[in-house]
């Protein structure tokens, strides 16, 4: 009777999960490109955590509701309100123009952001983790690929020491984050804009890396609105089990909690890009404080 049970259990959730599909597929079949690109974004793993986690303050779970009105805007699709209509850059300011612009420093930050919550996850697990590692220099030595980067002062992101394997091989580690709504990747399929930004990286750094180093280089893709590429998949997932596996806890808990913290990152990131000002402050010339004192009759 049990496996009558179990048969008949399974063959109904089957169903149901075949009827989501189909609805889902029927749906999406009449959504705008870009409103197909956010729900592709929305359905991968890890992109949902900032919305489905209890808003915690003390564990870095929050966004003020100012900002978690524009995270729903962002995942649906919907215009946040209040934007400026021109940037300062004079083009017009829209949401796909945000997640790209440069003015503001904003992309850097998003960027940082992301390095230094990486290099905290592999800092709990490795040894000798540093940020911006100098490569050394090319000296000699021959690259069949023109892509090599040669540079005497080319730098990574973040090395970690004994991550894939504990033989006290060097790991090398490249963020990039990139707009998946900018018209050039909405005509391309999500999987094949991170298979693209890998490829890159690997043909700038990978061969100098393993020839000169001695180690190994794994790009890190993210898209902005929360998804990774699948090398970085892998290495988080990699940086859960090792994590796991010192605390003692169940890898499916230590999984979704770094991909929640990823999440985060991502999204304040985003959200900073969306909302903070561009415009230059005029800067105060503190080198003579003394000189307009004095010139000034300050008293």
């Amino acid at each position: 009777l049990s496996d009558i049970q179990s048969t008949a259990k399974s063959h109904v959730i089957n169903e149901k999960r075949s009827l989501i599909r189909e609805a889902v597929s029927t749906v999406s079949a009449s959504f705008s490109t870009q409103n197909k690109r956010l729900f592709e974004i929305s359905s991968e793993k890890g992109a949902s955590s900032w919305l489905t986690v209890l808003p915690i303050s003390e564990h870095g779970y929050y966004l003020h509701k100012g900002s978690f009105r524009d995270a729903l805007c962002l995942r649906y699709g919907w215009q946040p309100p209040h934007l400026p209509t021109t940037c300062v850059c004079h083009k017009s300011f829209t949401v796909e123009h945000s997640l790209s612009c440069p003015n503001g420093g904003y992309t850097i930050f998003r960027h940082n952001n992301l390095r230094d919550l990486t290099s905290q996850f592999l800092c709990e697990v490795c040894h000798d983790v540093s940020t911006e590692p100098l490569l050394q220099p090319v000296s000699g030595e021959s690259f069949p690929q023109r892509s090599i980067n040669r540079d005497e002062g080319a730098r990574l992101d973040i090395a970690a020491t004994n991550f894939w394997e504990r033989n006290g091989q060097r790991s090398f580690f490249d963020i990039r984050v990139f707009n998946p709504l900018a018209p050039t990747n909405l005509n391309v399929s999500l999987r094949q804009c991170y298979h693209s930004h890998e490829r890159e990286k690997r043909r700038t750094y990978d061969q100098r890396v393993r020839d000169i180093e001695h180690g190994c280089f794994s790009p890190l893709v993210f898209n902005t609105l929360g998804g990774l590429g699948p090398t970085a998949t892998v290495v988080y997932k990699r940086i859960a089990a090792l994590i796991s596996e010192k605390k003692k806890l169940p890898y499916n808990i230590v999984i979704r909690w770094v991909r929640c913290h990823v999440s985060f990152s991502l999204l304040r990131s985003t959200i900073m890009l969306l909302r903070g000002s561009r415009q230059r402050i005029p800067r105060i010339d503190f080198s003579s404080i003394s000189v307009a004192i004095a010139e000034g009759r300050v008293s």
